[in-house]
């Protein structure tokens, strides 16, 4: 079953960061059964990779839109760690 690249699914919904994990998860649980050939294994590790990639830039993504929010309004960045 192939899978769409670039955050979409099979219909080309564009997936949520929940959803990308979930694939992740279904990726490395796959992978760890051992049950794959080589050539599927292989496209499954690209998949995960580029998901991985994707779901790293949202992160980044999220982090600079919360500094953006904590910045007070005479435009000084207050830095805070997120502990949630």
């Amino acid at each position: 079953m192939a899978r769409a690249r670039g955050g979409e699914g099979e219909g080309g919904e564009v997936l949520t960061f929940t959803q990308q994990l979930d694939r992740l998860e279904e990726i490395v649980r796959r992978l760890e059964a051992q049950e794959l050939d080589l050539d599927e294994a292989l496209k499954l590790f690209e998949e995960g990779i580029e998901r991985l990639r994707e779901a790293r830039d949202r992160l980044t993504a999220a982090e600079a839109q919360v500094k953006q929010v904590l910045a007070d309004r005479a435009g000084n960045l207050k830095v805070e760690d997120f502990d949630g």
